[in-house]
């Protein structure tokens, strides 16, 4: 059998085909090479990649002193398990749990055992803390959520495609529509039984949608009032990825810890995972404080990886990365450039009708349902003219560049984005 190195897109997508599970759709390139905003296919085409393996490399590809920071501490030691301690999980937990301003992180690998993680917490503090009955605790969740693919977080999901004949689900949740204070506001005077409220700052899966900008605060305030835990799920876009540090920051351009965020929707449990490392390696975490963490005791809940050398070596890199490169700024400024330019596009558009979203988190909404191929045939398009992005339900496209783009790029990127849209018109 050839190498991979000399395997053709067609050869390397036929092996996949034959020997790898179907679980994933992906558009018809093969990448071998990956450097700032760029990818490379097989064949050494290059292409702009908009969508940064969904916000995991915020950085860029291979930043040079993340791909570093792992090297190094993958020659001296990997992996201890949590049996003993290591050298680096100390100074990697002081150096999180000050950039976020919380008293303790929990530290796992994916963003899925991260929540799985956050969820298990909030019931164990409901019923040591809060006095719930055990086995009753709830959790409050929105429609067209996102959290991962386990069993117990697609229970909750309302997206038929990955619920349907995976049950029996987990119970435990209730289910609200979202950026809907009211809804909210109901189930908590409803019911005594709340341990938590888990949502996404902005849904990026139900194709970025963006809620109204006082949604987070308000949220805040009546798990407050209810003594109710807060839980935001940042995985995907957390770590400047929306302009500021944490997207429940709002609009605010700070690059950590801020009086906006500790005043208005500072969470009581924060949930992140992808661009905590780069998207070097597998790294997630769950922070809270004190009086919430402490319910875990030893042996109630951990994982063989989950703060290993080499995971917390990378995520101090990249956290560093996205501090001393100003990564938040960028994201506001060229988010903001994005879209003033594709809503002049639109304006005379007959085939898209909005663009949303916040930082560089972007989508735009394509004027065909969601079961029709335009939106998919626009990505091939895309792809043939250099740029790399992705459908979500049907009729959006998502565009999600690395944060360490500058403003040409953007601009080149711009231009290949609406000459490509321009042929889709009618």
């Amino acid at each position: 059998m050839k190498t991979q190195q000399q395997l053709t897109s067609e050869e390397a997508i036929a092996l996949e085909d034959a020997h790898g599970a179907h679980n994933y759709h992906p558009l018809p390139v093969v990448l071998n090479k990956g450097k700032g905003v760029h990818v490379w296919d097989v064949e050494g085409k290059q292409y702009y990649d908009f969508l940064s393996a969904y916000s995991a490399v915020n950085q860029g590809h291979c930043h040079p002193k993340i791909v570093g920071a792992m090297s190094k501490q993958a020659e001296t030691l990997t992996l201890t398990s949590r049996a003993f301690h290591n050298d680096i999980l100390g100074p990697y937990e002081k150096y999180a749990t000050d950039y976020f301003d919380f008293d303790k992180i929990l530290p796992m690998n994916t963003g899925a055992e991260a929540v799985e993680t956050a969820i298990k917490i909030a019931r164990k503090w409901a019923y040591e803390q809060k006095g719930v009955h055990e086995q009753d605790a709830q959790i409050i969740v929105c429609e067209n959520n996102f959290h991962g693919r386990t069993t117990t977080i697609i229970s909750f999901s309302n997206d038929e495609g990955a619920r349907k004949n995976f049950g029996p689900y987990t119970p435990g949740f209730i289910k609200i529509p979202y950026d809907d204070i009211d809804a909210l506001e109901k189930v908590l005077k409803d019911s005594k039984n709340i341990a938590g409220f888990l949502v996404e700052p902005i849904q990026g899966e139900a194709g970025v949608y963006t809620p109204s900008d006082d949604y987070m605060a308000e949220a805040k305030k009546l798990c407050n009032t209810h003594n109710v835990l807060f839980m935001a799920d940042e995985i995907q876009t957390g770590i400047a990825r929306t302009g500021s540090l944490l997207a429940v920051c709002g609009n605010c351009t700070c690059e950590g810890h801020c009086e906006r965020q500790s005043t208005y929707s500072r969470p009581d449990i924060l949930i992140l995972g992808k661009a905590l490392s780069g998207g070097a390696y597998p790294v997630s975490a769950v922070l809270a404080d004190n009086a919430i963490m402490n319910v875990i005791k030893p042996g109630q809940h951990g994982s063989t990886f989950g703060g290993n050398p080499v995971a917390g070596a990378v995520a101090i890199a990249a956290l560093d990365v996205v501090k001393n490169e100003k990564l938040a700024q960028n994201a506001r400024k060229l988010g903001d450039l994005f879209r003033k330019k594709l809503n002049e596009y639109i304006e005379g558009s007959s085939i898209v009708k909005l663009v949303r979203g916040r930082g560089l988190l972007n989508a735009i909404v394509i004027n065909d349902s969601e079961e029709s191929s335009t939106a998919w045939d626009m990505c091939v398009a895309l792809k043939e003219n250099g740029l790399l992005a992705k459908p979500t339900h049907g009729n959006i496209i998502r565009f999600a560049p690395p944060l360490v783009m500058n403003e040409e790029q953007l601009e080149d990127c711009v231009s290949i984005i609406i000459k490509t849209l321009k042929t889709f018109e009618k």
